[in-house]
């Protein structure tokens, strides 16, 4: 079970920051000449200290106030990570107003969407590009009044597009410091759009209280040190980078470097050598699939790796008090697998993390044995956007794969009708941005969030999540099944990039697959087809050997839940085609309605698994999805 401890001196808890602006003054009042911040500049890294990111806010702060926008006016971000975000982060919420986050990868017609709900009044920008993409959608944005560019053509001829350098004030104006003009604590901070896998997506009120206090919960649960250096990558528009990976380091005074892309997060893993990590599980297992990849199948770099993976669990689960302890030959054998295939595989996240986290989707128990069998500091935990947003999570020796952990400390879980799981806690939202039917749905009268996440409690009071209540596919033979956990089994298989398993009133499942161009290449050759001719994806000897490898990924689920059939594709589900979320979630209803002729194929003309004899049609007209 994990021991929450107090806070560490020099921490700034929720009530001492009183709010988010008061806890950045605080912040710069009690280490000012601290490093804040770690950008990459024109050739290098720069870094920026708190008493100069107190005079950055400061300019922001005048700049908006002469927009003359009221308290409760909302402004949108739509900038990438870095020292900006946060300038105007902090100078909108001095200022009373409410920051509407957004991603800089969003589709041009949900950026709209959210700009139309939110009556956002001012937009902040990286350049005139993303403007001009929402040109179609530019009757439903009367409300923004200013639109700010980092960036602005020479031709700019909208009269609202002001640079930002022109709009700010010089750098010898005279400033005062940033202001403090919330309403208090309970004040309405931020509206959070969720990722919409199910409609549109629609806003999270989150006080002032509901963020610090769940940023606080989360470092009694994992302290962090001043020396802790975080590396920011995931977007800032999500509520779990919003919260634990920027102001709990803001809390903590830890500092923070933004990575310069995801493209680039492998040499500034190298460079900035974080302690601190927040990702989410993709890249945890691309990490896993290249390693695998490169070991081979088999031979004595495979057995190497394994052994040192098998040595390195046993240790944990000894350390933990859940197995024996480690014999004399593991004893003996770990100082050397650590140093040849441990030491070198951890040197690639920068080879000194104190804390590696995975969260904002489900990691797979397997990449979670792998890593922590290698040593990697590893925790889990679980949360979403109406809880502010974390609502479980282990220290890195308690984590258990495949659970999530137990709630943070002061957050009350139980399990309602059908194993829904129920949050209780003062990080529970305000409510969703003028939906009150919704709301009244979502929280209860005694103030239970309803998560529509299934959940079972286990050994030590660990939670385990089962996939979304509206997610579970119920066969016609009335078995269930969590479409999420087979998806994350299958793209385990370097050769399947994206999944999405089907049917619900069908009698057994089967998969859209969109397949790795170069390991499809390399299938595709040892089959003796053109891995260009689209024809090539139809062949039966490719439906085997899909077949065949989902049924070694999917070994561990019942026999029910094996493929029956599938249909490959190489054209990725991308954001720009609205068919994943900017959180790369799969929105089951678009892709079922894109694909719906190739679904009705799949049950129209089953195939078998390996060594089967093809299903009987079901009842009726086969295909109809109808249950038995």
């Amino acid at each position: 079970m994990p021991e929450d401890v107090a806070l560490l001196p020099g921490t700034i808890g929720c009530d001492a920051a009183g709010t988010l602006p008061g806890l950045f003054a605080r912040r710069v009042a009690l280490t000012p000449d601290q490093v804040a911040y770690r950008a990459f500049g024109a050739e290098d890294w720069q870094s920026c200290s708190w008493r100069a990111m107190a005079r950055l806010v400061a300019r922001w702060q005048a700049a908006l106030a002469s927009e003359g926008l009221a308290p409760g006016e909302r402004v949108a971000v739509g900038l990438p990570n870095g020292i900006d975000w946060v300038c105007v982060d902090q100078a909108a919420l001095g200022l009373g107003l409410v920051t509407v986050p957004l991603y800089v990868s969003d589709s041009p017609g949900n950026l709209a969407h959210i700009l139309e709900d939110s009556g956002a009044r001012l937009l902040v920008l990286d350049s005139e590009a993303q403007w001009s993409a929402l040109a179609p959608q530019r009757e439903r944005l009367a409300a923004v009044g200013r639109v700010l560019c980092r960036s602005l053509g020479a031709d700019a001829d909208d009269p609202r597009l002001r640079r930002i350098a022109d709009w700010l004030p010089g750098d010898d104006a005279p400033i005062g410091e940033p202001q403090d003009r919330t309403q208090g604590p309970d004040a309405l901070a931020t509206l959070i759009y969720t990722s919409g896998t199910t409609g549109p997506s629609k806003a999270v009120m989150l006080s002032h209280r509901n963020i610090l206090w769940n940023a606080e919960a989360v470092l009694h649960r994992i302290p962090a040190y001043p020396s802790d250096e975080f590396l920011s990558f995931l977007p800032l528009a999500h509520a779990f980078e919003r919260t634990v990976g920027c102001y709990l380091p803001m809390m903590a005074g830890c500092p923070v470097a933004y990575a310069r892309s995801i493209e680039q997060l492998r040499e500034d893993l190298l460079v900035i050598r974080p302690r601190a990590l927040l990702s989410v599980p993709r890249i945890y297992d691309k990490i896993y699939v290249a390693i695998h990849e490169k070991v081979g199948e088999q031979g004595p770099k495979r057995r190497l790796l394994e052994a040192t993976v098998a040595i390195g669990w046993r240790r944990h689960l000894a350390a933990r008090g859940r197995g024996p302890a480690p014999s004399l030959r593991d004893w003996l054998l770990w100082p050397l697998l650590e140093r040849i295939v441990a030491r070198p595989v951890l040197d690639r996240l920068g080879g000194r993390l104190r804390v590696a986290v995975s969260g904002g989707a489900p990691l797979a128990p397997t990449v979670a044995r792998f890593f922590i069998g290698l040593g990697l500091p590893l925790t889990e935990g679980y949360g979403l956007t109406e809880a502010a947003p974390v609502v479980t999570a282990t220290e890195p020796r308690d984590c258990l794969p495949g659970c999530v952990g137990t709630p943070l400390p002061g957050i009350e879980t139980r399990l309602g009708p059908a194993g829904e799981l129920l949050v209780r806690a003062p990080s529970v939202m305000m409510g969703y941005w003028n939906r009150p039917e919704e709301t009244a749905r979502a929280v209860d009268r005694d103030g239970w969030l309803h998560t529509g996440d299934i959940a079972e409690r286990r050994d030590g009071g660990y939670l385990a999540i089962g996939g979304r209540l509206k997610e579970i596919l119920v066969l016609s033979t009335g078995h269930k099944i969590a479409p999420m956990d087979m998806e994350m089994a299958l793209t385990m298989d370097p050769l399947i990039e994206q999944a999405m398993v089907v049917g619900e009133g069908r009698q057994y499942p089967a998969a859209m697959l969109v397949l790795s161009e170069r390991p499809w290449q390399r299938l595709a050759a040892a089959l003796g087809l053109d891995p260009q001719d689209p024809a090539s994806l139809a062949d039966p000897r490719v439906i085997d050997a899909l077949l065949a490898r989902t049924e070694e990924r999917l070994a561990e689920f019942p026999d029910w839940a094996r493929l029956r059939a599938l249909h490959p594709t190489l054209a990725p589900w991308t954001i720009t085609d609205g068919l994943i979320t900017p959180t790369m979630k799969i929105k089951r209803d678009v892709l079922e309605g894109r694909f719906a002729a190739e679904i009705a194929e799949l049950y129209a003309q089953p195939r078998r698994r390996p060594g089967e004899a093809a299903p009987a049609s079901p009842p009726g007209r086969p295909g109809d999805g109808r249950r038995a």
